[in-house]
Formats: C-alpha cells, structure tokens, sequence
C-alpha cells in the first residue's frame, strides 16, 4: 500500500494553509472575511497569571453551559479550510450537496490568521455569544498550540464533558494537557498529533554523510553536538546545514525546562539561549544562508527545489504534505528525495485543536464532530492513507506503523507513521503558558538583528523586552 501524495493534495500545498503555516490567502469559498483587527477582552483576561486564573474561576462559578440542541444553523470558524476539506470529504452524516449535518446547515466562517486577524475576529464573536441570535452563534471554532490556553482556560470555552465527549485512551496525553483549563477539565479534541522531523535531502546526506539510510543519518545526527559536526562538513561540501535563522528554534524551545513568565516575571528559556548562541554561529560560518531568511521566507522555500543546496529541514507531517510544495513541483522539484529521522531531539510543531463555544446551541453536532476525528477509525484511516496526517489515534497509527507495505512516495517510500509513533513520547507540554506565541514569536523578530551581525545582542533584547512591556504591562522584564 505505497502511498503517493496525490494531485489534489499537491495542488493544496498551493492554496491550503496548516496548522503553524504562518500567513494565509483566503480562499474563494470563505464564508465570512476579517473584520477590522480589535483588541478584544478575550485577549487582554489573558495579559497576566493572575487574569487567567480570574477566568477559570469565573468559568468554575458560572452556570452550567448551554448544551440545547436546537440550532438551526451550525456554525464553525477556522482560518484556513484544511480542516473544511477533511469535514466534508470524511465526517459522517455530512452531506456536500445541500452543506448540511445531520440536516442542520453547515456555515464556515475563514478568516486567515495574519496579524492576529482570526483571534481578533473570533474574540469578538465569542463576547457575544450569549446574546447572539441562534443563526450567529459560534458553536464550534478551531485553535492552534501557540494560543489554544488563551481559550481553553477561559469561560468562551465548554467543559467536552458536557457534550458526553471524554478522552479516550488513544489519544496521545499532550493533546489532551493542551485542551484542558487550569482545573483539569478538558475543552477540546484535536484530530491531529504533531510529532516534529528532521526532514533531510536524500542525495546531499549521501554526498555529505556517505548514506541516506534514515537509521543511519539518525546516528549521525542524534545530539546537536554532532548536528554542529555534520554542519561544518555540509558546508566543506558546498551545502548548508539548514537554510532559515529559525529553523531549529522550536526544536530547542519546545525542550525548555521553565516556563517564558513565572509569577509575572519573565525568564528567557535556557535553551533558547542555547539556540540564538547556534543561530549565531551558523550564520557567521556560512551553515545558512546568507540573507538570514525566516521560517517562511521565499529564500528557504526555494531551497525546496531540486536546485536548492540545503540538507536539513524540521516539520510534521502536516509541513511536507502542505507547505514543502517547491520540493514536490513536477517541473523543478525533487519528489522522492526526501527522508526523515527523529534529529538531534525530539519535539513537536502545531497542531489543530476543535473547541465548543459557550452558548452553542448545536451541542450534539460539535460532540459528533469530536468523536469522528479522534474515534471513528475509518475517519482518522482516511486521514493517514488520503491525506498524509498523523491522527491523534494511537490505535490506528499503530496499524499503519506496523504495516510493511504503508509507505510515502515523498519520501522514497519511507514509513513516516512508523518514525512519528517513535516521537510521541519526546513531546512536552507542562512548560506552555498563554504567553507563549508573542515570546516565541517576538524574540525570534527581535533577536534575528543579532544573528545576522546588525545590532548587539543587548540592543536587540532590549526591543524584545519594550515589546513585551507594551503587550503585557504586568509582565516584569530583566
């Protein structure tokens, strides 16, 4: 059962934005288009600690939620139409010709997550949820890693309990710690797991480590000491190590012993440290590339293509299937000359988290939905065969890890599923804070000025910290 990406998932690669894909195009078929960007109250209940424990306890004492099962309309937001596509191909009941669930009209409102845009938009329509009339009720919205606690410990979000959804035990604990408010109670599934990858290029491991053999290169690469090692010699060779500044950070940031801000001081990660001293390094020795180009900079993407010289890229599955499209151009790509192993550590990137808005009032829907993508085995087999995911179904992984036949075409026919199962108990999640997308972010903006040699590493902190003063004033910085 070799599997190759096919036409349609090709063409989404174009078009289609992921989870953690950064800056979106809105699609034709979007439902509803972002409003002006407002500094909701939903976002600023999140400014401090002491604010978001408010929140749960105002969640803990308010009324049970609204679990009336009598919406006409079945209203979903997202900002992109990744999971859209997955919903109408795969979830049972569904019927694509009149866009209804079990009868009831399905309305998507996309809105991209550029500039905050989706979390603006959605902040608004969630304050209004309680009054809103039954057409215009958020019944169920998507979220992502970086800011999924900002909703999960607030009142906007429902107790999955009350919908008689309850995890499961093949969903891996991390989805579940990242869905869950600061009293344990869980508010939300996610169909996906996202282990993270060293994504390597088949024929400059060969030329630079004599083997493209991913258990192998996996040896070869397995501490950031010989990671270091192997960097020297790509670049003997004439290849960079990895092409963006950024792209090993999340592998050491999602590895942090402590939090960015403990009782409203905030600390610098060690590990990132580690990184920005890495990133440093690379870039004055010629590993990367000389423009210093972000994560999602047209410069690393073209090192995609078959005429790129870089080795090393870091993603789930959800980055090769949909934002490593140079890499798969029929033309100028090169399909098939692609491995991965686990890297120097393990770690993961995003993820796409289903929440149930307060108020909604298609409760049996959103727990139907829930259930489909995390239970129903022929859901999350569709998911793995037709659409290159790794599902937040242990079960169903499992199978296909253990399946001997189940291979990608992206990858030489290499069993990613296999490699991903191995990963899952690297993942943390204890460390994560509703602060933790503007530090990630910021510091990475901030800090490149002192990577690529134009400011000191002081001036450039000091931005990073005016930055977080003005959006978190009860935040002390160093």
């Amino acid at each position: 059962m070799k599997k190759r990406i096919t036409s349609a998932l090709l063409a989404s690669a174009v078009i289609l934005s992921v989870a953690g894909c950064g800056g979106t195009t809105t699609p034709a078929s979007t439902t509803a288009a972002a409003p002006a960007a407002t500094e909701a109250a939903a976002t600023e209940a999140a400014a401090t600690e002491a604010a978001a424990t408010e929140a749960a306890a105002t969640e803990e004492a308010a009324p049970a939620a609204n679990t009336d099962n009598s919406g006409t309309v079945f209203n979903i937001r997202a900002w992109n139409e990744e999971f859209k596509g997955f919903f109408e191909k795969y979830m049972p009941g569904y019927d694509a010709s009149a866009q209804t669930l079990d009868g009831v009209p399905v309305v998507w409102t996309i809105v991209p997550s550029d500039d905050l845009a989706y979390q603006n938009a959605l902040d608004e329509a969630l304050q209004k949820n309680a009054s809103a009339s039954a057409d215009d009720k958020v019944d169920m919205f998507l979220a992502e890693a970086d800011y999924i606690l900002k909703y999960t410990d607030s009142d906007f979000t429902m107790d999955i309990a009350n919908l008689g959804v309850n995890q499961v035990d093949t969903e891996y604990q991390y989805t579940v710690s990242a869905a869950s408010d600061s009293n344990g109670k869980i508010k939300g599934v996610s169909f996906q797991c996202c282990p993270s990858a060293l994504i390597y290029r088949r024929s400059i491991a060969k030329d630079v480590l004599g083997t493209d053999d991913p258990d192998q290169v996996q040896a070869a690469l397995d501490s950031w000491a010989k990671y270091d090692d192997v960097a020297k010699q790509a670049k003997d060779k004439g290849y960079y190590m990895h092409a963006s500044f950024a792209e090993t950070y999340r592998v050491f940031s999602n590895n942090a012993d402590g939090a960015w801000v403990t009782g409203g001081q905030l600390t610098i990660p060690a590990v990132v440290d580690q990184w920005t001293e890495q990133a440093k390094t690379y870039f004055d020795n010629g590993y990367i590339l000389d423009t210093c180009p972000g994560i999602w900079d047209d410069g690393k993407n073209a090192e995609m293509f078959a005429t790129g010289k870089t080795m090393c890229f870091f993603g789930p599955a959800w980055y090769f299937n949909f934002c490593m499209g140079n890499a798969q151009d029929p033309d100028n790509g090169c399909f098939g000359d692609w491995a991965i192993c686990k890297g120097p550590q393990g770690h993961f990137w995003g993820g796409t988290w289903i929440l149930a808005a307060t108020g909604t009032d298609n409760g049996d829907l959103v727990a139907k939905v829930m259930k489909a993508f995390t239970e129903n085995e022929e859901v999350c087999e569709n998911l793995i065969v037709n659409e290159g995911q790794f599902t937040n179904n242990k079960k169903v992984n499992e199978k296909f890890a253990n399946d001997p036949s189940f291979g990608v075409d992206f990858l030489g026919g290499q069993n990613a599923t296999a490699v991903f199962c191995g990963m899952t108990d690297s993942i943390k999640w204890e460390n994560a804070t509703i602060y933790d997308q503007a530090c990630n972010e910021g510091y990475q903006n901030f800090i490149k000025t002192y990577i690529n040699g134009t400011t000191t590493k002081e001036a450039s902190l000091a931005d990073f910290y005016t930055y977080i003063n003005e959006k978190y004033p009860a935040v002390q910085t160093p």
